[in-house]
């Protein structure tokens, strides 16, 4: 199926202020001024520029669904139904890790499960990449495969629409019955899959001096000689787990009020002082150098082991945010494969 940008948006306008429908909220990426492509999350308006294709937004979706504070207890939801759109890839992917985590077998959040079964997810293919995006070199793409309910894909003025859920499934029905969607063809079709080739070899070749092995268990050597050196400008600010899209350490306040009783949970970060310290005031990762190891060794090592899949989706948003400067991917590689380079760009 087919649809004009400008139909899609207008549709997108009519779900905002309440003409049809019973999506009350429309999030997507708002073009953020004098800022170079980089876009925010932000409520759907007609005033602002929305940026669907481009490259993922400065801002993780994981904020939309596991927010940097929440009332946990008592458990309130809203049922305000909602659409997210504009999502890329990485951001896919670290939701079907979050999934596993925060609503799989062994564990509910009901808080995040209420906002994962309220929001149709439409993600879209990247047009454009940021200089840290480096899907590729985790055998990643940059376009979702899996994970959405709606994919849309940009030719010229139009996006191809593919589903990849019932509720994506229901949702195309809906889109049907209040906007103008035509059939696509097959050179349709093949020009997709030209975009696609185009996106995933530019984000390859930004990336070709920073391939590395995947032989992950090495980030567990050298201790005392590389991770000193590897994390030497980091000040321990935790700004690159609170924008990882799969972080999701926790802390827990109780804000009991008289009768009522309130838990109210906020992002914890494995890279602060005072992480996982005990009661008697020991902490057992005491040393910058090995909380920063435990971050690496989590995205690489541990969320595969727990969750069969990787913790990290290449966004780069991490290496963006840090205070240090320093280079995710350089730092994998030199610990990885035992490459001499410097980290901090």
């Amino acid at each position: 199926m087919l649809i004009k940008e400008q139909a899609l948006l207008s549709f997108f306008e009519k779900c905002a202020d309440g003409s049809v429908g019973a999506y009350s909220e429309v999030i997507v990426p708002i073009l953020t001024e004098g800022q170079d492509g980089q876009t925010r999350l932000a409520p759907f308006s007609k005033e602002k520029t929305c940026i669907l294709d481009g490259f993922r937004s400065v801002d993780p979706t994981k904020i939309l669904y596991y927010m940097p504070r929440e009332k946990v207890l008592p458990v309130e939801t809203s049922n305000k139904k909602r659409i997210v759109a504009g999502v890329k890839a990485c951001d896919v992917k670290a939701m079907q890790v979050l999934d596993t985590a925060l609503a799989g077998e062994d564990f509910v959040d009901p808080v995040y499960q209420a906002w994962r079964e309220d929001t149709v997810l439409i993600s879209t293919d990247c047009s454009s990449t940021a200089p840290t995006c480096h899907c590729t070199i985790l055998g990643g793409t940059p376009y979702a495969e899996s994970g959405f309910d709606l994919n849309l894909s940009k030719l010229g003025d139009s996006y191809i629409i593919q589903t990849g859920s019932e509720k994506g499934e229901a949702f195309l029905k809906f889109l049907e019955k209040n906007a103008d969607v035509q059939k696509s063809n097959d050179a349709d079709v093949k020009a997709v899959q030209d975009n696609r080739k185009k996106m995933a070899d530019q984000v390859a070749a930004q990336n070709k001096d920073l391939e590395r092995s995947d032989n992950y268990p090495n980030l567990r050597k050298d201790m005392d000689k590389e991770w000193p050196v590897a994390s030497e400008t980091c000040v321990g600010c935790g700004a690159c787990t609170n924008i990882c899209p799969t972080c999701y350490c926790l802390i827990l306040n109780d804000e009991t009020k008289a009768q009522q009783f309130v838990k109210v949970r906020g992002y914890d970060s494995c890279q602060w002082h005072g992480y996982a310290r005990v009661a008697g005031g020991d902490s057992p990762r005491p040393k910058m150098s090995q909380r920063f190891r435990n971050r690496y060794l989590c995205k690489f090592l541990f969320m595969q082991s727990n969750f069969n899949q990787l913790g990290c989706t290449g966004c780069g948003r991490c290496t963006e945010a840090c205070a240090g400067n320093i280079d995710f991917r350089k730092v994998v590689k030199r610990i990885v494969d035992g490459v001499e380079m410097a980290v901090v760009d």
